[in-house]
């Protein structure tokens, strides 16, 4: 079986109005994230996974924060376009683990519905995607609430094997 295996990170800083949006979800807060595109760390973390397990780059190098066509981008687009990349090089997803690290918002009233969103885009089962949060005790960027960041793993399997 040929398999390959991805990471991705993302962060962004807190700022302006809310709400945020996390997983394809928005979700309401104080503040919003800034950010060229939608600010969904998640989803950014996802598409770097799915990038990098490919040998592919990064979400910079395929939507650049310089180009004006991706300001204020709807990551789910973008995440759809990423794993018709994964599609076209001849594999699919084996399973997403995604972990977001912030101290607030509360995320577990949303987990579900952003299993939910990131299994439609990526045509898959939603027992093929995890996604979990965790606190950083009150520590560093995240723990004094400057910003909310997010890592992603991946399995994806070569079609046929």
């Amino acid at each position: 079986m040929m398999i390959r295996i991805g990471h991705g990170y993302d962060v962004h800083k807190f700022g302006g109005a809310g709400p945020i949006t996390l997983g394809g979800v928005k979700i309401d807060y104080e503040q919003g994230l800034i950010a060229h595109s939608d600010g969904d760390v998640a989803l950014h973390a996802l598409c770097d996974a799915l990038l990098g397990a490919l040998a592919l780059g990064d979400i910079g190098k395929h939507f650049p924060d310089t180009d004006s066509a991706y300001a204020g981008a709807d990551s789910r687009g973008l995440l759809r376009h990423v794993y018709a990349l994964v599609r076209e090089n001849g594999y699919q997803l084996g399973n997403a683990d995604i972990t977001i690290i912030a101290q607030a918002p509360k995320m577990a009233p949303h987990i579900d519905k952003m299993r939910e969103r990131i299994a439609e885009d990526l045509a898959t089962g939603i027992g093929q995607v995890n996604v979990k949060a965790t606190t950083t005790e009150k520590l560093g960027f995240t723990g004094r609430k400057e910003g909310i960041a997010c890592e992603a793993v991946v399995l994806l399997i070569a079609d046929g094997k």
